[in-house]
């Protein structure tokens, strides 16, 4: 009967006002007769469940939304005021010296997505030859990835040996996580053997301290430019925050090579 009294008086006065329930009184209303909630569900849980996972998709679809507008109006601004990744010339690298379109992609080697990305750059290697040129940096999220510290440092002392090795070393370790994954450390080493490295030194000066600069650094600028996660990608100085499809990096470079 409570209930039904409550219900009774909402409906009165919404006569006399002439309008619809708001929020706050629907809210009101369930708050103080929790069981008018609790025999809707009863009644039909299936429907109930129904329309809540009906609104919560539309829910996520709007934030998604609004999440791809924000991207698209942020990446406009730096468009005109574009990131300056630090790239020294002892910097491997994969693609086209010189291209018009530089990416610099922030990774971490026993990351998911980072493998995914991989995948994407080379899409975008396959489509734009000549005229891309994409730099690997290093950001080996170490909290969750215990795996991936040892390899950007091996990277990075093969990279001093041989740039072309070292791109080959990483094409390698993503096309074949699933085994670093499962033999730990020693697969880098394996892999630096694989590609016509120099083991031995590429140990020691993955142990060095220059190797450890140059890492330290990598990660310190992804962080700077607001990468929180990985991977990451500046696109000529433009950002794209996480494994996007390979439709957006040439929606991308399509717009910056007509320019």
């Amino acid at each position: 009967m409570k209930s039904l009294k409550g219900i009774a008086l909402l409906a009165t006065g919404l006569i006399v006002a002439g309008c619809a329930p708001s929020a706050p009184q629907l809210k009101k209303v369930m708050e103080e007769n929790p069981e008018i909630l609790y025999g809707v569900i009863q009644k039909d849980p299936k429907k109930f469940l129904d329309v809540v996972n009906e609104a919560a998709q539309k829910a996520r679809q709007q934030e998604e939304s609004k999440f791809a507008e924000d991207e698209a109006k942020a990446r406009e601004e730096e468009m005109k005021n574009p990131k300056k990744p630090e790239i020294g010339a002892n910097r491997a690298f994969a693609g086209t010296d010189g291209a018009p379109i530089t990416i610099v992609e922030y990774s971490d080697f026993q990351c998911p997505y980072c493998r995914r990305g991989h995948d994407t750059m080379k899409q975008v290697l396959e489509k734009y030859a000549g005229k891309v040129k994409i730099v690997f940096k290093q950001m080996p999220i170490e909290r969750i990835h215990p795996l991936a510290r040892p390899g950007s440092d091996m990277y990075e002392a093969i990279a001093m040996q041989d740039k072309a090795k070292a791109t080959k070393f990483k094409d390698y370790v993503f096309e074949h996580q699933d085994d670093l994954n499962k033999e730990g450390p020693k697969f880098y080493e394996e892999v630096a053997k694989k590609v016509g490295a120099n083991v031995a030194k590429a140990k020691k000066d993955a142990a060095g301290e220059d190797v450890k600069k140059i890492v330290e650094a990598d990660k310190a600028e992804g962080e700077k430019f607001g990468f929180t996660g990985t991977p990451g990608y500046l696109v000529n100085g433009v950002s794209l925050k996480g494994a996007y499809p390979f439709e957006e990096f040439e929606k991308l470079i399509d717009k910056m090579l007509a320019k």
